[in-house]
């Protein structure tokens, strides 16, 4: 059986924290859905992993933003400021992630 890292309580555990500062940092309805995913990322220069956080505002709206760090490693910190929510609004039709 393959065990994944989402799978461990500790992964699991950091992933509720980011999305916890997410809905704090940029003051989101408990409505507002918050995804974070672990990306692996593998050209030169990148981290082995990073976290990917994306919310939705309005249907047409998502904001997105990375930290080059594992989910267990990010701190509140590492979240880009509140003043910065209408920066991170991703223009791209691509997938988020």
């Amino acid at each position: 059986m393959l065990k994944t890292a989402a799978s461990k309580p500790e992964h699991l555990a950091a992933v509720r924290q980011v999305k916890a500062w997410t809905r704090e940092r940029f003051a989101l309805a408990d409505d507002v859905a918050v995804m974070v995913s672990e990306i692996a990322c593998g050209l030169p220069g990148c981290p082995p992993l990073e976290t990917v956080v994306a919310f939705w505002t309005a249907p047409d709206r998502r904001h997105q933003f990375k930290v080059f760090k594992r989910a267990v490693e990010v701190r509140e910190d590492d979240l880009p400021p509140s003043w910065m929510k209408n920066a991170i609004i991703s223009d791209d039709d691509a997938s988020c992630c």
